[in-house]
């Protein structure tokens, strides 16, 4: 299996995950976010290879894929808030990006494709939980359109030329090698200054998390069931049946790391403009396939802190580049 962003949070998990089952893993990856030190040891192994570069190289995607039968793809530009300041990046690094995929699985004949897409796609919708099948809102980030278009590319690809394909549509996943997002950003804010915490919104938005372990084994038992069924587009939104409330979750930091910051919350029902005040998603389809998540939302933001008191480089390499 080929998995793009093979060494970022949910790629390299992934790949240790395939590797423990046996199962060959090519990973590319051009280490703009994704980090080394999360395929290093897995690279030792014969049966892990690396293509170092971007996926818009064609050549060295081609190359990549000769001999796989799936193409997992989670390489993307993960940066939800600040879109608005570089338009073109979701566009590039996430729809461009993924139209180049497909045409390389074309010429390579690959012909199954598993994709991370996100719950951002719904944008602030009507119904919760929300359903694979609710009508779309107007879009309120560029990162969710973009993911919403490459679903139409994919889709497009799997009724034009008899591909296979998934989307995933993620809530925020944490757990071990998660280096950005908001539960990274107030523990790292919070070791910087333990008296007081900026907030964005009014910290009453409602969120769901889910483990990366659980996400994995939800994308794997999907492929497993999707593998001889060329021609269409499977959709599955992958979350938890709860939510939690930002100003609770930094609660739960607090309580970890031991410190009782003055909270300044910066004020109205979204941190910034794309974000959605609730997100919850009915997660029905995946478990009809018998999956359930292993970890709460708390357990989940736990595992987390320990990581990154494990971790510390994981916090300074951030703040020396935010």
């Amino acid at each position: 299996m080929c998995i793009t962003g093979g060494a970022g949070f949910i790629g390299s998990n992934l790949a240790d995950r395939l590797h423990a089952d046996g199962v060959e893993v090519v990973i590319v990856d051009d280490f703009r976010t994704g980090r080394r030190e999360f395929v290093e040891e897995l690279l030792s192994d014969p049966g892990v290879s690396l293509h170092e570069g971007d996926v818009l190289d064609r050549r060295l995607l081609e190359r990549a894929l000769d001999g796989c039968d799936w193409v997992l793809h989670m390489q993307a530009n993960a940066d939800v808030r600040h879109g608005l300041e570089h338009p073109r990046r979701d566009l590039e690094q996430n729809t461009v990006a993924t139209a180049a995929v497909l045409e390389a699985m074309r010429a390579a004949r690959v012909s199954k494709i598993a994709f991370a897409s996100s719950g951002s796609v719904y944008g602030e919708p009507e119904v919760f939980p929300t359903p694979e099948d609710a009508p779309f809102p107007i879009q309120t980030s560029l990162y969710g359109a973009s993911k919403l278009a490459c679903e139409g590319l994919i889709g497009a690809y799997a009724h034009g030329f008899g591909f296979t394909g998934l989307a995933f549509r993620f809530v925020s996943v944490l757990g071990e090698r998660y280096t950005h997002g908001h539960v990274h950003d107030f523990y790292r804010a919070l070791k910087r200054d333990p008296t007081r915490l900026r907030v964005l919104g009014d910290g009453r938005q409602e969120k769901s998390y889910l483990y990366v372990g659980d996400c994995i084994e939800a994308m794997l038992l999907a492929a497993a069931q999707h593998a001889n069924r060329p021609g269409e587009l499977a959709v599955y939104n992958l979350g938890t049946d709860e939510t939690i409330i930002v100003d609770d979750s930094i609660r739960v930091i607090c309580e970890h790391l031991g410190v009782h910051p003055e909270l300044e919350h910066s004020g109205g029902r979204r941190g910034w403009a794309g974000d959605s005040p609730l997100i919850y998603l009915d997660c029905t389809r995946i478990r009809a396939l018998g999956w359930a998540p292993t970890l709460s939302i708390r357990e989940a933001i736990l595992r987390t802190l320990r990581w990154l008191d494990a971790n510390p480089s994981a916090v300074e390499e951030e703040a020396a580049v935010s």
